[in-house]
C-alpha cells in the first residue's frame, strides 16, 4: 500500500513537472495542445475512493494552472473528469467486471478497452478545457475542432507511452 503511495505520488510529480515545463510548449499547428497530465486520473485504480481521485485531480489540476497561468482552468478540468470517470468505468466495465485493485490500463484491459476509455476521457477533458477557456458556445465548432485535433494527439502520445512501458503477461 505504501509502495503504491509513493509510485502514485512520484506520477504525479513527473507528470506536472513534464507537462509544466516541456508539454505546455508544444502546440501542432497552432490547434492541438497536449494535456498528457491528466492520464494521471485515468490510471488510478478502479477502486479508488472518488474523494480521493477528485481532490488528486484539484491538486494536480492547481498545479498545471500554476505553470499555464491559467487561473483554474485545469483544476476545473481535471476535477470534473475525475467526478465522472466512475461514470465512465461502469459504463466500459467488463462482463464480468474488474478485477480487484485493477488499473486501467493497457496491460491489463486490453487494447480496445483502454483506447475507448482512454479516447472518451481525453477528449471530455481537453473538450471541457477549450470550452471554459472559450467561455462562450459561440464557438463550439471551434472549440470541438481543437478538442477532437487535441485528443488526438493526445491519445498518440498516450499510445506511444504505453508502447514503451507495456510488459506483455508471461504465461
Amino acid at each position: 500500500m505504501i509502495s503504491s503511495s509513493i509510485s502514485i505520488g512520484i506520477r504525479l510529480i513527473v507528470l506536472i513537472i513534464l507537462q509544466g515545463l516541456v508539454l505546455n510548449n508544444v502546440q501542432v499547428l497552432g490547434v492541438a495542445s497536449t494535456y498528457f497530465y491528466m492520464i494521471f486520473i485515468l490510471f488510478l485504480p478502479v477502486e479508488f475512493n472518488r474523494i480521493v481521485v477528485m481532490l488528486l485531480a484539484f491538486a494536480l489540476g492547481l498545479s498545471i494552472d500554476f505553470f499555464s497561468s491559467s487561473w483554474g482552468l485545469h483544476a476545473f478540468a481535471c476535477v470534473f473528469l475525475a467526478y465522472i470517470r466512475p461514470t465512465l468505468l461502469r459504463f466500459l466495465a467488463p462482463r464480468d467486471g474488474y478485477e480487484f485493485n485493477a488499473a486501467p490500463n493497457w496491460r491489463t484491459m486490453g487494447f480496445t478497452w483502454f483506447i475507448t476509455y482512454s479516447s472518451i476521457a481525453i477528449f471530455i477533458h481537453h473538450f471541457t478545457v477549450h470550452l471554459v477557456e472559450a467561455f462562450r458556445f459561440s464557438e463550439l465548432f471551434n472549440v470541438m475542432g481543437r478538442a477532437l485535433a487535441s485528443t488526438l494527439f493526445t491519445v498518440t502520445l498516450l499510445v506511444i507511452y504505453q508502447l514503451f512501458s507495456f510488459k506483455p503477461n508471461r504465461s
